[in-house]
Parts: structure tokens; sequence; C-alpha cells
């Protein structure tokens, strides 16, 4: 099956003070129609950034990026345009994400009438579609965002994604925000929606067992970089790389006889700003090296695993 998004070797940079900030380093993977790539790290990892340089809020610093398997790097104007309407995005806070002085019919409306392919009636139908869609109520039509919960704007903001009807959504967060009992309506909801419109997800969390109920395949980021990428499955039961182990260590336990066995990591995390060759996690791994000082290598283990870790074989074999 062909990929609907490619990123090969992409790379975000910012210019701070103190030099140039890291924020997305050299990332690759591929993402095919209708799977969903979980993106996970802690804050401040690149994973948001990474997100949003795809779907050109922020312009990359180098590297490449493919929809459909047309190059969609370097684009402006209207070509930058169409090729938005089929990559939108899903931000983290459903409040600050709506304008609140527009109603939730407005708010919906809004791409349909920016993008001048419907007429009034058309974009009428279409509005009314998406509500029904995403489960807002007709009696909600004319209601402002602060009058909603953070569910029901959090529906607005899928049903404002969907207008146009992308092939690929980034989803920054959806779920952070909001209560346990409505985080799963939502990650239902989404689920929901994949598998009626064949949609594609890169889905960006903190939370590791969010991103285990709905991704196919999970990258683990760090300081910018993948240090590891697989199915999701595979992550939760092979686990390689020493940064991914101690995230999974952090999920609460419901079993009191067999409570998870923390990994803590000490040390200070490594700047950002002009990072020095090699591995970024070494001053906080247990395992490591002089030789993980120098330049670090992606290499498949098995197939379809991906690791980052010079000192992988020595790791492994310590865990077992």
């Amino acid at each position: 099956m062909n990929p609907v998004i490619e990123v090969k070797n992409l790379k975000k940079y910012f210019t701070t003070p103190r030099g140039m900030l890291h924020a997305v380093d050299d990332v690759t993977f591929t993402i095919e129609k209708g799977r969903t790539l979980g993106v996970v790290g802690e804050s401040g990892c690149g994973k948001s950034t990474l997100g949003r340089t795809i779907i050109h809020l922020h312009e990359s610093t180098e590297g490449q990026i493919l929809l459909n398997g047309k190059d969609v790097t370097n684009l402006k104007g209207k070509d930058l345009r169409q090729a938005r309407e089929k990559m939108q995005i899903i931000f983290q806070d459903p409040y600050s994400s709506l304008d609140p002085r527009k109603t939730i019919d407005s708010t919906i409306r809004e791409p349909l009438i920016v993008s001048r392919r419907f007429t009034k009636s058309q974009i009428d139908q279409k509005t009314q579609e998406l509500m029904d869609l995403v489960g807002i109520d007709e009696r909600l039509r004319k209601a402002y965002p602060h009058e909603l919960d953070g569910g029901r704007r959090q529906r607005v903001g899928i049903a404002r994604a969907l207008a146009l009807e992308p092939e690929f959504v980034v989803c920054d967060e959806p779920v952070s925000a909001l209560d346990v009992s409505i985080q799963a309506q939502v990650l239902n909801l989404l689920k929901k929606l994949q598998k009626e419109k064949g949609l594609t997800y890169m889905f960006v969390t903190h939370d590791m067992s969010v991103v285990r109920h709905i991704s196919d395949d999970i990258c683990v980021m760090y300081l910018g970089q993948v240090v590891e990428k697989c199915s999701s499955k595979e992550l939760f039961q092979n686990p390689l790389h020493p940064y991914t182990r101690a995230l999974l260590s952090a999920i609460p336990s419901t079993d009191i006889d067999k409570p998870n066995k923390r990994e803590i990591l000490r040390g200070e995390i490594t700047s950002p700003v002009n990072p020095k060759p090699g591995c970024r996690f070494a001053a906080r791994c247990p395992y490591a090296k002089e030789e993980c000082l120098k330049q670090q290598k992606q290499e498949e283990v098995s197939p379809g695993h991906f690791v980052t870790c010079c000192r992988l074989q020595e790791i492994s074999s310590s865990y077992n």
C-alpha cells in the first residue's frame, strides 16, 4: 500500500540568542492510508513541532515531505492552499483554538466558505452533516465556545478539521485537556471517523496509555530525534531503547501485587540548542559509554522495528 505521508530527514531549527534550537532533527517515517502513527515523548521533545511542520504551520529547515507521493515541502501560494485542504490539524486546547466571537455554526462553516468550492445551500447542508457526524446537537448551533464543555468544544474542532475532507490529520494532544471520561468519548469518536472515512492520523501525546489505545505504530521522540519506532504491539511487548523503557515503567499499574518497576532517569537534560554529535540521551542513560558521544545511527533490529542506540546489543542482554 502506498503511504499517504512520507517524511524524509525532516529538520526544523529555530534561531535563539544562544544559537540554533534543534526542535526536529533528521526525522524519517511513513504513514500508510487508514493507519495511525502515535508520537510520544516528554514535553519539549519536538513532537508537536513535527506535526505542525508537516502541515506547513512551520516551514521546514531541511528534509522532504511527501503527500500521496507528491513533494509538498516547498509549496507556496495556491498550491500550498490546495495541499492544506488534504492536511488538517486538531489542536490541543479546544478553547483557545476556537474564535470566542464566532458561533459553533460559523466556526464549522468557515473553511467551507474560504475554500470557495461550495454554494450557500451546499455549505448549509455540509455544516449540518458535520455537526451530526461529530455528535453536536442542533440546539447548540448558535452557541459560543464559552457555553460548551471541553468535550463539545473539541468535537467542534474535529468537525472544523474534517470540513474539507482531508486525508491526513495531525491530532496534537487532542484529549490532554479533557476529563478522563470525556477523553474516552473523543478517542472513540476519532477511531470511528477513521474507520468510516479512511483517515490517516499522526497522534501526538505524552500519555502512553492513550497512544497504546489508538495507534497502529509508535515513534518515541527525545530532544527532536526518533529513538525508537515500531508497531504499537511490538513497542509494549519488546521495548529496546532505555528511554522507551523508562516511559513505559511510568505507566501506573492496577496490579497491587506486581507493581511496575520504575526506571528512574537521572542526570541533566541535554540542551537542544547547538547540540553536540552523539546520543542526546547519553547524559541520562545508565548504560552510556564514551562511544555514545559519537554519531548515532538508526538501525532496523527486526522487521519494522527501528532503534537509535549504538550499545543496543549489550543493553538488550542486560534486560534478560
